[in-house]
């Protein structure tokens, strides 16, 4: 396991976890299967936006990539 490996398995959310899954939720009710893709795929670009580190970004889409 890579140092990045390490912190992209760490939560750093706690207990508002929880709270942002529900949101997560709430934001693709209704929505089709391509209207659910297309929100996902602007979340991922807004988030890696804030992330703003090309390498930590990569890392992360590798660690998904593996499941």
């Amino acid at each position: 396991m890579t140092d990045d490996d390490a912190q992209l398995g760490r939560d750093r959310l706690g207990p508002a976890g929880d709270d942002i899954y529900a949101a997560l939720m709430a934001a693709h009710e209704g929505l089709s299967f391509t209207e659910s893709a297309a929100l996902n795929a602007r979340l991922v670009l807004l988030l890696a936006n804030l992330v703003g580190d090309r390498a930590q970004i990569e890392a992360a889409i590798a660690a998904a990539a593996r499941r």
